[in-house]
């Protein structure tokens, strides 16, 4: 299959458990439950994303014709002189993102990426079940979309989300739970309410969005 790619580029995970890490981040076009379009929120099943997914015409994106040619795209925006250790601190990080990235990602693209030494990670809205072989996996449910996949490695939740209650997904089989202030001009709000509720229910974490603080990509 041919993969449509908005971006490509290196920086540092934001937020999250890999909050600081290294990573090639590529972020795919497209996604189920957004057109993207401004003209289409109202109607959207998710009416807060934040991020522009629309096309190929980022830095790095494209039509990729081909798994190894996406793999080596992705592996160039690598530095050249950090080392490639098997395994540990420095190893390569890449971070599948979207819009939606399972609705791309596959078997031929995660044996490509292994191939060059990436570890993968995969940030998705739990609507589409996981391929194997991934090597982390972040799932953010949305307020009115099914969540089909219900294991993984972080479950982040965006918060407050309206009909949404954080004790539904306690006991789904993840490793860790982040709560995310929901970005917007009542951020400082969301902020305080998402702090309160890890406070009283300490299984939760909470996410900040750090590359913003930072302002980094």
């Amino acid at each position: 299959m041919s993969y449509a790619v908005k971006e490509i580029f290196y920086t540092l995970q934001g937020e999250g458990a890999q909050t600081g890490r290294a990573a090639v981040f590529c972020r795919f076009a497209g996604c189920n439950l957004w057109s993207g379009n401004e003209v289409d929120r109202a109607e959207a099943v998710c009416k807060f994303c934040d991020t522009d997914f629309v096309g190929v015409a980022g830095k790095g994106g494209g039509r990729f014709e081909a798994a190894e040619e996406l793999a080596e795209a992705i592996g160039q925006k690598w530095p050249a002189d950090s080392g490639q250790p098997s395994s540990g601190l420095g190893k390569r990080f890449v971070v599948c993102t979207g819009g939606e990235p399972l609705l791309q990602l596959d078997a031929k693209l995660i044996a490509a990426l292994h191939g060059r030494d990436f570890e993968i990670a995969v940030e998705s809205n739990g609507t589409i079940a996981a391929p194997k072989g991934l090597d982390w996996l972040c799932v953010s449910p949305k307020a009115g979309a099914e969540l089909k996949q219900r294991s993984g490695d972080e479950l982040k939740l965006v918060f407050p989300q309206l009909g949404v209650d954080p004790a539904k997904f306690e006991a789904l089989a993840f490793r860790h739970f982040f709560m995310q202030p929901m970005d917007g001009p009542s951020r400082e709000a969301y902020t305080e309410l998402a702090l309160r509720y890890c406070l009283d229910h300490p299984q939760w974490r909470l996410s900040l969005q750090t590359h913003k603080i930072l302002g980094i990509p």
